[in-house]
């Protein structure tokens, strides 16, 4: 059944930023560069940072301060960084014409040699003068140990390489100026943090911005922060006094756009011979690419306050580590740190498993804990052994014990409840209007909100419109990542319902659902949160291989823990859509450079999405432990990315018989091992 916020994306009539137009409106291009590190010499043509020099400010998920010698030029500033980085700026109110102003500007490079591999970068000479290292981040989480005479000593070298989230719908911004206040339309996850973006990067009043959410289609965390290009329109829109309108292509986002992952794990672990974890070691190394400013010194720490995962391991002392290369700036790919934690530590315990010769599901019960436990990297863990024991039978697990082709995952979501959510509603003319401060951009919010305003103030979804981003609607919000839209922006709508309930009663003595269509009314509230709120889940992948070796998933299986679902047909089209793209980040989805820093996987038919014929049937079952918000919710957004992929990797592994240490996996080599090729 189609609700009347998804008819216009049924029906054609959904309004994208590039369906937006406006009278005398400017189109943007971007000439990029060719390099991935460069000094420049000279540049003849275009708008050039000399014109605008501008830095870009830190905002949306995983953004840090601290680094402003290193935060990303507008335009480049004598030195290019990475492949795509934008050198210069051009426009006109032909869009065909921008291509060929984009082609009359000539720019003259010194190439550089590029520094592409994170673990080179630590033994490299500075990249930018004035630096001591290209360590961005360093720091240890837990506390030193030794483990003198342990029985079982494993060491791994365990890699997430950087990916490409690929929405449907790319980056777009539309810019406009009235004189005094600038107006943006755009493509996004969050207006609120676009519109503190702009503000500090062009030094403008908050009164004096407004940021608008188009129709979104998709973002998987590409479209949370800001970027050059949304500033470079504003910038011409306000000096020419005309609408400005920039739209990526897909080449471009593969190039410029945040890329996700780069994450690399050296892990040792000790355990004896029953399969008991005694401790863990390790370096988290995060390629945060060529300049500060993304997720990417969030990111190494994160991971290594995540790294061992639901189980009792009671020594662990990590090494984080952000480092420069010639990339672009790495950022939020659904999971965002969760699933490259995860990772590392399934593969250890896979590795011990086979280590002593013990099924790997029962290695992961024996170290489960059966009490709430908080470990040495500061990771606090329900009693997780209940858990993983429903979910074994819940997966029907023992059909699958000792055969070939099966894959188990065990794991922690960490989602981004700190520091809260906004929602508003305004009633008028018998219609009730929500706004959340997270924004919607596929993953149907009004679900959840019809589910919620129809518990708490018993209002039909037909009476309900549910409202795209905007600050001018909003007075603050954060955004929609880390799997919080339903836990924040959730309990934010219930207290503001349960506030507009209270004053509809004050005002009439009682209240009804009529006297509330009837009046005029309006709520904004802000649900403060100040804790983390973890939540448990697992995964099973049943795989074999096509008669040329290809991977064919037969079957995979979720059980998570959700809290009570606001909307459970909405919960488990997440889940599915997550598991999908957990294959897809598993088998596909890879950014290869060359040594020269070229990007080899420059279109979506060289990186590869799955394909629906590569996909299986995808079955969710349901935990349902309901968290202490005003919800009831928990998190689920991102657990198929963070479950997936361990689970997948291990089905592979048991079939090619050879330890796979690496995602997305190598095809080639896995040809390779089978001796197809």
């Amino acid at each position: 059944m189609t609700s009347k916020f998804d008819e216009r994306f049924v029906n054609g009539t959904a309004r994208y930023v590039d369906d937006l137009t406006f009278p005398g409106m400017l189109y943007l291009g971007i000439v990029r560069s060719p390099y991935a590190r460069a000094r420049i010499i000279d540049i003849r043509g275009g708008i050039t940072h000399k014109d605008l020099p501008l830095k870009l400010s830190s905002v949306g998920e995983g953004a840090t301060e601290g680094f402003e010698f290193l935060e990303h030029p507008v335009l480049a500033n004598k030195y290019v960084g990475y492949v795509g980085q934008p050198v210069a700026a051009v426009f006109s109110e032909n869009r065909y014409a921008v291509e060929d102003l984009i082609e009359s500007v000539d720019v003259s490079y010194e190439p550089l040699k590029p520094i592409m591999d994170p673990e080179e970068s630590l033994r490299s000479e500075p990249m930018y003068p004035g630096l001591k290292s290209n360590i961005l981040f360093d720091k240890y989480r837990g506390n030193d140990f030794e483990i003198k005479d342990a029985p079982i000593v494993l060491e791994d070298k365990l890699i997430n390489k950087r990916i490409s989230a690929n929405p449907i719908e790319p980056r777009g911004v539309l810019a406009a100026y009235d004189g005094k206040r600038l107006t943006v339309w755009i493509s996004t996850q969050s207006v609120h943090s676009i519109k503190e973006g702009f503000c500090e990067t062009l030094n403008l009043k908050p009164e004096n911005v407004r940021v608008i959410q188009a129709d979104t289609g998709g973002a998987f965390g590409t479209k949370g922060g800001i970027y050059p290009e949304y500033v470079i329109a504003a910038a011409i829109a306000m000096r020419e006094k005309r609408p400005v309108k920039w739209i990526e292509t897909r080449s471009e986002h593969l190039l410029a756009t945040r890329s996700g992952r780069g994450a690399i794990g050296k892990m040792k672990l000790y355990a004896d011979r029953s399969g008991r974890i005694l401790g863990l070691k390790g370096d988290v190394i995060v390629d945060t690419g060529a300049f500060a400013g993304g997720s990417g010194e969030f990111s190494a720490p994160f991971i290594a306050m995540q790294i061992t995962g639901p189980y009792h391991i009671r020594n662990a002392y990590i090494h984080a580590m952000s480092v420069l290369t010639n990339k672009v700036v790495q950022g939020p790919y659904r999971g965002a740190g969760r699933p490259e934690a995860s990772f590392f530590m399934e593969r250890m315990v896979d590795m011990l498993a086979d280590e002593i010769g013990k099924d790997p599901v029962d290695v992961r019960i024996l170290n489960a804990t059966t009490a709430p436990f908080k470990s040495p990297t500061g990771l606090e863990v329900e009693a997780s052994r209940p858990f993983i024991e429903a979910a074994v039978r819940e997966l029907e697990y023992e059909k699958y014990r000792g055969k070939k082709g099966v894959g188990f995952s065990f794991f922690v979501l960490v989602p981004a409840t700190m520091p809260g959510e906004s929602a508003k509603i305004a009633v008028e003319g018998e219609r009730v209007k929500v706004w959340l401060g997270g924004n919607a951009h596929g993953q149907r919010h009004d679900r959840f909100v019809e589910t919620i305003l129809k518990n708490e103030l018993d209002v039909p979804a037909d009476f309900i419109d549910f409202q795209l981003g905007d600050t001018d609607q909003t007075e603050s919000g954060v955004g929609s990542w880390g799997s919080r839209s339903a836990m924040m922006g959730g309990s934010a709508l219930i207290l503001a319902a349960r506030k507009l309930k209270s004053q509809v009663e004050a005002k009439h003595g009682r209240y009804s659902p009529k006297l509330l269509l009837q009046g005029k009314w309006e709520v904004f509230e802000f649900f403060n949160y100040d804790k983390h709120l973890n939540s448990l889940g697992a995964n099973l992948v049943y795989a074999e291989t096509g008669s040329l070796g290809e991977i064919r998933i037969k079957e995979c299986l979720s059980y998570y823990d959700v809290g009570i679902p606001l909307n459970e047909r909405n919960v488990i089209n997440q889940i599915v859509g997550g598991c999908a793209q957990g294959v897809g980040q598993t088998l596909f989805e890879e950014l290869a450079f060359d040594d020269n820093g070229q990007l080899i996987t420059s279109s979506i038919a060289d990186s590869g999405v799955p394909r629906a014929d590569l996909l299986p049937r995808f079955k969710a079952k349901l935990h349902r432990n309901p968290s202490s918000l005003p919800s009831g919710s928990k998190g689920v957004g991102e657990s198929p990315t963070i479950g997936v992929p361990s689970a997948l990797v291990r089905a592979v592994e048991t079939i090619a018989g050879v330890r796979i240490r690496e995602t997305p996996i190598n095809q080639e080599k896995l040809l390779e091992s089978l001796r197809i090729v």
